[in-house]
């Protein structure tokens, strides 16, 4: 007799009916179920202090704890400590910002190098974040930037000589000394013109810096 008032041949056959309700989303997931919220990372850490930065902030470890969710412990254990989270930071807007101006110059052999590097120059004399940093933290940045041991000026020696071995190797390029040295003496010149008002009291200008690009690179 239940088929003949049944709605559904399920039910008859002793099925269970089938659910019209749609699945949950994932935020109505997670708003049943804090504990499923991913949780911060290190990385979400870095990009937080790239975002201050960029805005011209300071990178200040308790402020980014506490946007972040977590204790001082756990955002030291990230990322070692306030200078390495610096570090970086600057280093991989520097990798872009080099990147970026490698691909708008069209020039080739030394005038390329000298381009790319008048350029790179320019927009970390002229950005904001830096500017800021300069400012409040000149003799911290100086240390951290050019020491060899905190990592980020072998990691731009390594670059521009990699910058230099293209030329060399396309035989746009041929310099009577090791490529090492060369690399090395670039960015010692980005960094004095970089720190310029900090070691003279002048103020930074790129331009300074081409005519003695082009009597190395000659």
């Amino acid at each position: 007799m239940c088929c003949v008032y049944a709605t559904d041949w399920r039910v008859c056959h002793g099925a269970a009916p089938m659910s019209t309700a749609r699945p949950p989303t994932r935020l109505q997931r997670e708003l049943a179920d804090p504990g499923a919220v991913r949780r911060p990372t290190a990385i979400d850490a870095f990009r937080l202090a790239r975002r201050r930065f960029q805005a011209a902030q300071r990178i200040d470890m308790s402020a980014l704890a506490e946007e972040l969710g977590v204790n001082r412990v756990t955002l030291y254990r990230w990322v070692g400590s306030r200078n390495q989270l610096l570090v970086e930071v600057i280093w991989s807007l520097a990798e872009r910002t080099l990147e970026n101006v490698d691909g708008r110059v069209r020039a080739k052999g030394a005038e390329r190098v000298v381009q790319i590097t008048t350029r790179f120059l320019d927009a970390v004399i002229t950005n904001a974040g830096m500017r800021r940093w300069l400012a409040d933290e000149g003799e911290l940045a100086m240390r951290l930037l050019t020491r060899h041991d905190t990592g980020f000026q072998p990691r731009l020696i390594e670059w521009v000589r990699g910058l230099l071995e293209q030329e060399t190797d396309a035989g746009r390029l041929d310099l009577p000394v090791d490529l090492d040295e060369v690399s090395y003496v670039i960015v010692r010149l980005i960094e004095s013109y970089t720190y310029l008002d900090l070691i003279t009291g002048e103020d930074p200008d790129a331009r300074r810096a081409e005519p003695i690009l082009r009597m190395l690179l000659r």
